[in-house]
């Protein structure tokens, strides 16, 4: 309950935010390396394309066996586990001078990384409830700071002429160092959802499964739009600007740096939003400034317009992931089950708007008209769907 938030709260709500911080600049160590990589391998751009919608899988793997998993070891075994096998995938992708074992280091990151994704989530969701005002944006917002300060600190490294393999050994060892701090003070007991109500006959059991099959699957449909508005504002606004506009890659980078600054700021103010908007009206608000983002973003031909659509655009996306995740992490059954279905949702996105998005634009159509044909329903489907899930 809010108001009880005890000395070990405090300590695990600490370790917590640190492995949203981590977790957000272990992706960003090698993504800005990723052109070095390829040459290292010896693929093409279209070969990466490949690698990572094959890792895409695991990730898919790692979201089905997330319940059990939890269920079985509970979050604090699952986190610190997963967590450091995540932390030496880095070292298997910085060693990598084939294909296959790039392949191989990609997919268990996709997997461990599903894991350590649903078990901190968790965490977090319990230690925000039970404080006097909640935590799950900020929380997102470290995660978005520590992708900002990685992909920063990664380009820095790079541009000092550290090798790649020196570079992800040393991030790996970093990383691991950070799990063996958050082991020290994450929860040791997990909570158990609130279970409905006692059944009398087999009809009102039957009734309780088929609702909580149909929230899974709602919570399934919650993710993969919050994912698609989410990376199709981050990982095509360079391709925009550039491709579109026939802007600078330095112009381009905009894009990316303006969707990410809206999103971390936002979410740093996110919670307190919650509290004086009241939830409902602030994802109104969130999908609302969402949807006219993109649309200004991918519809106005004026890179200085779209560079502001984006910024808007992560403005109001910064709170849709945090809401969906808390409201995942309560749902009642088994532990990890809500959180599984959001991410499967989500990992499925990762894996078919960019051959959506891709496939719109070779038909004839540039790039910002995909984007808006395949994110702007997005809108509509979020907000349905979470209305459908807190009514039920």
């Amino acid at each position: 309950m809010p108001g009880t938030f005890s000395r070990t709260d405090q300590r695990a709500l600490r370790a917590v935010a640190v492995q949203f911080f981590a977790n957000g600049a272990i992706f960003a160590s090698f993504i800005p390396r990723m052109p070095e990589i390829r040459d290292r391998v010896g693929i093409s751009i279209a070969g990466v394309g490949a690698l990572l919608s094959i890792a895409g899988v695991f990730g898919l793997v790692g979201s089905a066996s997330a319940g059990g998993a939890i269920s079985r070891f509970g979050t604090r075994v699952v986190l610190l586990i997963a967590g450091a096998l995540l932390a030496m995938t880095l070292a298997v992708i910085g060693l990598s001078t084939t294909p296959a074992l790039l392949l191989v280091g990609l997919s268990l990151m996709m997997a461990f990384d599903v894991l350590v994704d649903v078990a901190m989530n968790m965490q977090g969701s319990w230690l925000s409830a039970r404080r006097h005002s909640p935590v799950m944006n900020r929380l997102h917002g470290l995660w978005s700071l520590g992708a900002l300060i990685g992909g920063t600190a990664s380009s820095q490294v790079a541009a000092a002429g550290v090798s790649l393999p020196v570079h992800l050994i040393v991030a790996a060892a970093v990383m691991l160092a950070v799990i063996g701090y958050v082991g020290s003070g994450l929860l040791r007991v997990d909570e158990t959802p609130g279970q409905p109500g006692e059944a009398s006959d087999s009809g009102r059991v039957g009734g309780i499964v088929h609702r909580s099959r149909a929230a899974l699957v709602l919570l399934g449909l919650v993710g993969f739009s919050a994912a698609t508005m989410e990376s199709t504002s981050i990982d095509w606004a360079a391709f925009r600007l550039n491709d579109d506009l026939g802007a600078s890659a330095g112009f381009a980078a905009l894009g990316y740096v303006a969707v990410m600054g809206g999103m971390t700021a936002a979410r740093f103010a996110g919670d307190w939003m919650s509290v004086g908007l009241g939830h409902d009206r602030l994802m109104r608000l969130s999908v609302a400034m969402t949807g006219a983002g993109v649309a200004i973003a991918s519809l106005v031909p004026n890179r200085y317009l779209i560079v502001a659509g984006y910024a808007l655009a992560g403005l109001g996306i910064a709170a849709l992931l945090p809401s969906a995740y808390d409201t995942a992490a309560k749902r009642p059954g088994q532990p990890g089950a809500g959180l599984g279905a959001l991410t499967a949702g989500m990992r499925t996105a990762f894996l078919v708007i960019p051959l959506a998005i891709g496939g719109i634009a070779g038909a004839s159509l540039d790039v910002g008209s995909a984007v808006a044909i395949v994110a702007l329903p997005s809108t509509v489907v979020f907000m349905l769907m979470m209305s459908r899930l807190r009514s039920a």
